[in-house]
C-alpha cells in the first residue's frame, strides 16, 4: 500500500480516508465528484461591456478600484461587506479587467439557489459575453467568459481559472469543508477574492497576513441602516400564536413575509398550521423540488408569504420584504445566520425599509450578537454619512 498518496482532484492524504481496489488507491473523501472535466484551452483578450441602469455609490466605485488593483499586483482579497452592500456591483470592474486579458473568470458560490440567481443577474449585465452556469443537473454548457458555478462543480476545472470569485465563504456547505476548499484551490491558477458578510474569525486572520488583503464596506448602496431585529419573547404554547399575529398584520398592510423556520420538519409543520387560518402562502426548503417556481410566483405575489428554512438567508432579493424568524432561539440559528437573514430586508432603493422579528421563548447570545453586529455597522453608517 502507498501511504504517500495523494489525492489529484482533493489533496486529500488521510490514509483513514483512502482505500484500494485491486492495491491501487482511490480517495473516499471526494469518490462522489464524477464527471466531465474541461480541458483548458488558449483563450484571447475579449471586450466586457458592463450594461447597469445605475450608477455604484461611492463606496463601491472605491472598493471595485481597490480589487482591480490588488489583482493587478497578486494579491488576493477578502471583501468584508455588510448584507445589502451589493458585492456582486464590487465585482464587475474587476470581472471586466480579467476577460479583456483574456482571463478564465469563476465566480462561485455554495449553494445552487444563489448560483442560478447570479447567473440571470450577469448574463443581463455582461449581455455581449458569454456567460454559463453550471451546478448539479446543469452541466451541458462548462464553459463561457463567466462561468457561474456551485462550489462542488469547481472539482471539474484543473487549474483552469485565473480569477476566481468566492462569495459566500461562510455558508454551508462550503464552510469548513477541506475537501470544497481543496478543489477551490486546483481549479485555480491565479488569483481570488473571497466575499461575505459575516466571515469567520478565523478568515479574517488569514487576510491580515502580508500579501493578502481585506476590504471592507460596512454600508448599504442605498446608504439606509440595516433593519435593527425586534425580540418577542413568550413560553412556547403562545409563540405560534404571536407569529400568526404578527404575519397577519403584515399580509393586510400588503407586505410579502418570509417566516423562517429552522429544520426542514419545523417548516412544513408552521406551514400546515398557518394554512388553517391563512391559506395565502407556501413553503420551501431544500427538497422542495419546484422551490424555483415559488419563489418567482411569491416575487409576482402569488403568495403573501413563504415558510422556509434557512434556503433563503443568502442571495434573494424581494421588494418590501418583512421578515419573522420563528424559534430564533434554535442552535442553528447562529450569529451569522441571523445577520443574513436580517439582510433580506430592504434591499431595494425604492423599499430601504422593515421589520426584522425574533420570535422566541428564551433569549440567545447568538440573537443579541446579532442585533450588536447590525447596530455596529449602522453605527458606521452614521459616522460616514456625518463626515459627508
Amino acid at each position: 500500500m502507498n501511504d504517500s498518496f495523494v489525492c489529484p482532484v482533493c489533496g486529500n492524504r488521510d490514509i483513514n480516508s483512502i482505500g484500494y481496489i485491486h492495491g491501487k488507491p482511490y480517495c473516499r473523501m471526494c469518490i462522489s465528484f464524477k464527471g466531465e472535466e474541461v480541458e483548458k484551452k488558449h483563450s484571447y483578450p475579449k471586450k466586457a461591456p458592463i450594461f447597469l441602469n445605475y450608477e455604484l455609490s461611492i463606496e463601491q466605485e472605491s472598493l471595485s478600484d481597490d480589487l482591480v488593483e490588488n489583482y493587478k499586483k497578486g494579491i488576493d482579497t477578502l471583501v468584508y461587506a455588510v448584507t445589502g452592500s451589493g458585492k456582486t456591483e464590487i465585482s464587475l470592474q474587476l470581472i471586466q479587467y480579467a476577460i479583456n486579458c483574456g482571463e478564465k473568470v469563476a465566480f462561485a458560490l455554495p449553494r445552487r439557489d444563489v448560483c442560478i440567481e447570479l447567473y440571470n443577474r450577469l448574463k443581463d449585465i455582461f449581455k455581449e459575453n458569454s456567460v454559463t452556469s453550471v451546478y448539479g443537473g446543469h452541466t451541458s454548457h462548462l464553459e463561457g467568459d463567466i462561468v457561474v458555478l456551485t462550489t462542488h462543480q469547481l472539482y471539474r476545472y484543473k487549474r483552469y481559472f485565473s480569477l476566481i470569485i468566492l462569495d459566500e465563504i461562510d455558508a454551508f456547505p462550503f464552510k469548513d469543508n477541506k475537501v470544497l476548499y481543496a478543489m477551490f484551490l486546483e481549479s485555480l491558477c491565479g488569483h481570488y477574492v473571497m466575499m461575505s458578510a459575516t466571515p469567520p474569525a478565523e478568515t479574517i486572520s488569514f487576510f491580515s497576513k502580508k500579501g493578502k488583503d481585506i476590504l471592507s464596506l460596512q454600508t448599504r448602496f442605498h446608504r439606509h441602516p440595516l433593519p435593527t431585529p425586534i425580540i418577542f419573547l413568550s413560553k412556547k404554547p403562545l409563540l405560534f400564536l404571536m407569529l400568526a399575529r404578527k404575519l397577519d398584520e403584515f399580509i393586510k398592510n400588503k407586505k410579502p413575509v418570509f417566516v423562517f423556520a429552522p429544520t426542514i420538519e419545523e417548516c412544513e409543520l408552521t406551514y400546515h398550521m398557518l394554512n388553517l387560518i391563512m391559506p395565502s402562502g407556501n413553503y420551501v426548503h431544500s427538497k422542495r423540488e419546484n422551490r424555483k417556481e415559488i419563489i418567482s410566483a411569491f416575487r409576482k405575489g402569488a403568495f403573501t408569504y413563504l415558510v422556509t428554512t434557512s434556503v433563503l438567508e443568502r442571495g434573494v432579493t424581494v421588494k418590501d420584504l418583512q421578515v419573522i424568524v420563528y424559534h430564533a432561539d434554535h442552535d442553528l440559528y447562529t450569529s451569522g445566520v441571523l445577520v443574513q437573514i436580517a439582510g433580506r430586508v430592504g434591499r431595494k432603493i425604492d423599499a430601504p425599509e422593515g421589520e426584522v422579528i425574533y420570535l422566541a421563548c428564551k433569549k440567545t447570545k447568538e440573537m443579541e450578537e446579532s442585533i450588536r453586529n447590525i447596530k455596529e455597522s449602522n453605527k458606521a453608517l452614521q459616522n460616514l454619512l456625518s463626515r459627508d
